[in-house]
């Protein structure tokens, strides 16, 4: 699955100059936790909820060694803390991904940049947005559905596999493999690229080879 056949077209933007409480406004308005931030076409960054928090925080009564500690973390925290509009408050420069990268790909770049959502741009164009909450609905998935996707998008479109040579079952998101490929390399490949199908729990693999390539190269390679 790729991250177009996931993501949301219709984004809501803001613009630099909005006020946070015009984020905060849109932010509820259309139950969403995070905004990209655009002007003139050209994604500037991002605001969250968590930017909004930190205007929240500021309304407290700071504590003593409040600003002492704010100067230690750098002007970031200290520009969120004073931010008054989108542009001042968003992060930048965006974390993002392209529609067709692959749906795990999303998942380690969210996982590894600590993010929620990545603007979804294609040839610098903003073009959709993706949530951990649409992994999650695509995780969800029916045992058909994910079965289906590995039959017809990994199988047979990545690794031209005919559909005779290696059957597919998936039951409560196991994927079961069984058949003969072409070579032991590909019997390797292939498990893993199912591993990052969505819904995919676990992978049973249970592959032949026609020609074990790993072998022969060792009889090529220089003694």
């Amino acid at each position: 699955m790729n991250v177009s056949q996931l993501m949301t077209k219709r984004v809501v933007t803001a613009t630099p100059d909005a006020s946070l409480k015009e984020v905060a406004a849109l932010l509820a308005e259309h139950g969403v936790s995070g905004l990209p931030v655009v002007a003139g076409g050209e994604l500037l960054g991002v605001v969250s909820e968590t930017d909004i928090v930190y205007k929240e925080r500021g309304r407290a009564r700071r504590p003593a060694g409040l600003l002492a500690r704010l100067r230690r973390r750098g002007a970031a925290e200290r520009g969120k803390l004073e931010a008054r509009t989108a542009g001042q408050a968003m992060t930048a420069p965006p974390v993002t991904i392209g529609p067709r990268r692959r749906v795990a790909e999303a998942a380690r770049i969210m996982l590894d940049r600590g993010v929620d959502r990545l603007p979804v741009v294609d040839r610098g164009a903003l073009v959709g947005i993706v949530t951990r909450g649409d992994l999650v609905r695509a995780f969800g998935r029916s045992d058909e559905e994910i079965a289906r996707e590995i039959r017809e998008d990994v199988v047979l479109r990545t690794f031209w596999i005919a559909g005779h040579d290696v059957e597919v079952a998936v039951a409560d998101g196991v994927a079961t493999l069984h058949g003969i490929v072409d070579t032991r390399t590909l019997s390797e490949l292939l498990p893993d690229f199912v591993r990052g199908v969505p819904g995919v729990v676990a992978v049973e693999a249970n592959l032949t080879w026609r020609i074990d390539d790993r072998a022969r190269r060792s009889a090529l390679s220089p003694g």
